[in-house]
């Protein structure tokens, strides 16, 4: 079956997290994203990064795969107009008229069209918004859901882990695993270690010994700070330092792996493709493999990125796994994967928990468990009708 068109999309879907506190009753507390929190940029005052500032406008777009029988598929995209046009004018023309059922030859074919300015970034954000479509064109021609056609399913539902600072709501609804954000980081010196310890044994002496507690540092820090910082929360025993170093500093990575061996780390929601995830294996970088479906360059990458760590012993843990239709039937289909990120923004005391924002059809989390739903393709249940183009 042929594609016969590739487009982009306005997509208007709500964000949760951005509830008015003052005005629903069930909210107990504003919710933690609404706090300061560490970021790359904060050693730079003028630049007032705060990781909780709103997505810029046009942030999410939708991408629409058609082929000769009508039948579409969609796809999530992220970072706006810039990988939209990506979309529009370089994926676009490049793969209409091919088979929607090759996704290896299509996956291949867009990294290729995109070489000549570098299938990572930009261009991987755009990549994974098509592959996901195509995907879901093909569960839907085959009338099954897209975890069938990648093996699964591996287990019965998923188990999820809460990321958050809201550590005492997540217990109360059953989550035994629990991230938390970076309140400090290097630019605040000795005072911010000290802060982050005193944050991380608040969170343990709330959660007890039952909980696992990881720390999500976000591309913040440095080899030093991250090893004064590591060996300074040995005590509260986390299960894994995430992202503490810039994605692309393998030698930094190197470096922190022998200072710190006794430490799990984990990352790779910022890497792209498969070649970093081999070298990062090759070279036992990290403990722990976190791509994102939708930025690592779709779901078909992600199948690689499951062989090599599953080869190499390395543990799989999809970033923001929980929060579309995609990382959902991935994590359900992949062996693996034992357990599956569910980024919760919503406010203490709204149920059901949701992340960031969630598509029609997807599976919505009951407390720490989330079934995944069985209709073809993603289940994404999107009206045809009210597709518009993208706005530029």
């Amino acid at each position: 079956m042929k594609i016969t068109s590739i487009r982009c999309i306005d997509l208007e879907i709500p964000r949760y997290g951005h509830e008015d506190v003052a005005s629903h009753p069930d909210i107990r507390a504003e919710p933690w994203t609404r706090r300061r929190w560490a970021g790359p940029l904060d050693r730079y005052p003028t630049a007032a990064y705060r990781t909780a500032t709103p997505p810029p406008k046009k942030h999410l777009f939708g991408v629409v795969v058609e082929v000769e029988d009508g039948t579409w598929g969609f796809g999530l995209g992220h970072q706006g107009r810039a990988a939209a046009a990506l979309v529009e004018d370089v994926l676009a023309p490049g793969l209409e008229g091919e088979n929607v059922m090759a996704h290896e030859a299509l996956y291949d074919m867009a990294v290729r069209h995109c070489a000549a300015i570098g299938a990572g970034g930009l261009a991987a954000f755009a990549i994974s918004a098509v592959d996901v479509a195509v995907w879901d064109v093909k569960g839907k021609l085959l009338d099954r859901p897209v975890y069938e056609l990648i093996g699964g399913p591996a287990k019965d539902d998923l188990e999820l882990y809460a990321t958050g600072a809201d550590v005492e709501w997540y217990v109360e609804q059953g989550f035994r695993s629990i991230k938390l954000p970076r309140p400090y980081g290097p630019a605040d010196g000795l005072d911010g270690i000290q802060g982050t310890v005193a944050f991380v044994a608040e969170a343990r002496e709330k959660v007890g010994d039952g909980v696992e507690l990881m720390l999500d540092c976000w591309q913040t820090y440095d080899v030093d700070y991250t090893v004064r910082l590591a060996e300074a929360l040995r005590p509260y025993r986390l299960r894994w330092i995430e992202e503490a170093l810039p994605p692309d500093a393998f030698d930094a990575h190197e470096q922190l792996r022998r200072r710190v061996p006794w430490q799990t780390f984990a990352t790779g929601e910022h890497w792209f493709g498969t070649p970093t995830f081999q070298y990062a294996a090759a070279h036992h970088l990290v403990d722990v493999f976190q791509p994102d479906v939708n930025w690592v360059g779709g779901l078909t990458p992600v199948l690689k990125i499951a062989a090599i760590a599953e080869s190499a012993g390395i543990e799989l843990a999809l970033h923001a796994g929980a929060l579309t239709p995609y990382g959902q039937h991935a994590s359900l289909g992949l062996p693996a994967i034992s357990m599956t990120e569910h980024f919760v923004a919503t406010a203490p005391g709204l149920i059901p928990i949701r992340g960031p924002w969630s598509l029609p059809g997807q599976g919505v989390a009951d407390g720490a468990r989330l079934t995944v739903p069985s209709a073809p393709g993603f289940g994404i249940t999107l009206d045809p009708t009210t597709f518009r183009p993208f706005a530029f």
